[in-house]
């Protein structure tokens, strides 16, 4: 079986916003689409290990900022490579504003914004799936949204050699770290952009 399969899905990339009481909060998603256009609803498949996962769990509402392909990789590092448990993502961050329902939206390297409101969440073990009504939507530029596949290939930095010739390395395909071993740990989770060792390829020096 070819795990790389999975990657010629068609992903688009996208900030998840939410607010609970006085914290605003965002985090990097690829799962989102339209499931019904009357009733025009929505559906979002966010990690549990998130904090903006369990603020919309809470909160019932969520805006979707949906990444051009404009986006530069310090919207991703912003918003995908640190925590809204250790940080405050939107202080001093000034590309956003507001929308009716109080909550941020991104303004820069995005092309449309949806706000939504939580009608039915399914367990899927590591994830949640939301399903959303749509309130509110607003077109913000004409430039093509970013598919994964342009992310990887256009916005994400090509990894520097810091590999050792005859030596085993194992590269993060989301954000490029680089781990030197023979074995990469089942449990490895990369430093930089947290994902686990499933989303590392062998690299043959």
């Amino acid at each position: 079986m070819n795990k790389k399969a999975m990657y010629n899905l068609t992903y688009g990339l996208f900030v998840l916003t939410a607010r609970l009481g006085e914290k605003d909060n965002g985090c990097i998603i690829n799962t989102a689409g339209q499931v019904t256009s009357s009733p025009n609803r929505i559906s979002i498949a966010v990690n549990k290990d998130n904090l903006t996962h369990d603020m919309v769990l809470k909160s019932g509402k969520f805006n979707i900022s949906i990444l051009s392909e404009k986006a530069s990789f310090d919207t991703f590092k912003h918003f995908g490579f640190q925590s809204g448990k250790t940080t405050e993502k939107f202080e001093g961050y000034d590309a956003c504003k507001r929308s009716e329902n109080g909550l941020y939206y991104i303004t820069e390297g995005t092309n449309a914004y949806i706000s939504a409101a939580v009608e039915q969440t399914i367990d899927l073990g590591s994830h949640t799936l939301f399903i959303a009504s749509v309130d509110d939507m607003e077109v913000l530029a004409a430039e093509p949204s970013a598919s994964y596949a342009y992310y990887q290939a256009s916005i994400k930095p090509k990894p520097e050699a810091k590999t050792t010739a005859g030596k085993t390395t194992w590269r993060c395909t989301v954000c490029g770290y680089i781990y030197e071993g023979e074995e990469l740990p089942a449990d490895f989770v990369c430093p930089l952009c947290k994902h686990p060792a499933s989303d590392f390829e062998k690299v043959t020096v």
